[in-house]
């Protein structure tokens, strides 16, 4: 009879040993003081050089051009921004499309901040704060300062990979990059497929640059 209590109690401590485990894993993560003050420094890095590219004077618009896309190529994580914005629907896209959706999407998101962040040049830009995200990620909040933009708000998501802190959504005003674009895809997607959308995307990025020529 003893040996039984004792065994149903060894049972019980291991269940709860074993819920205990798979809680810890399953809790979010988040970033620690140290974590945030580095994505913080990145993004303030980040908006020193693109208001240095802004206000050169003897730089012509198409080299202003080329490197506020340069700072976003190396500034954004594209490939994790491409399977945020295709999210379960990743997996109908072979393993070429993927690779040539993650092209024609960074192509696109250089292009449009490259377009966009041109147009703030009479602008000044201040970090406003910092917010912790589950999965480790960190918010860094901006607002736009002065001109016509005066107080519009642009908040950078960051996630490191091996240490290196990159953006991968963009709210501004409150209107995430990602959902976005992921519900412009969506009916594409559900209707002709990967080859469609690719096509709607390099045709969108081709109406960007025409348009700004």
């Amino acid at each position: 009879m003893q040996a039984k209590k004792k065994t149903r109690i060894r049972a019980r401590r291991s269940i709860e040993l074993a819920l205990g485990v798979i809680l810890v894993a399953a809790a979010p993560v988040w970033a620690s003081a140290v974590e945030t003050a580095a994505a913080r420094a990145v993004m303030e890095e980040t908006v020193s050089e693109v208001l240095a590219v802004l206000r050169a004077p003897d730089l012509e618009t198409p080299e202003r051009r080329t490197q506020l896309e340069a700072i976003a190529r190396d500034r954004f994580d594209f490939e994790t921004m491409s399977k945020l914005v295709l999210r379960r629907s990743w997996r109908k896209f072979s393993p070429e499309q993927r690779v040539e959706f993650v092209h024609a999407f960074t192509d696109h998101l250089a292009t449009s901040y490259g377009s966009r962040v041109e147009r703030y040049n009479e602008q000044d830009v201040q970090i406003t704060g910092d917010r912790t995200e589950p999965r480790g990620d960190v918010t860094i909040l901006t607002i736009i300062l002065g001109g016509g933009a005066d107080d519009i708000s642009m908040d950078y998501r960051l996630r490191a990979q091996e240490g290196i802190w990159r953006v991968i959504d963009v709210k501004i005003e409150g209107i995430s990059l990602i959902s976005s674009f992921r519900s412009q895809f969506k009916e594409v997607l559900s209707q002709s497929g990967p080859d469609e959308v690719l096509r709607r995307l390099r045709q969108k990025t081709a109406t960007l640059e025409n348009s700004d020529a």
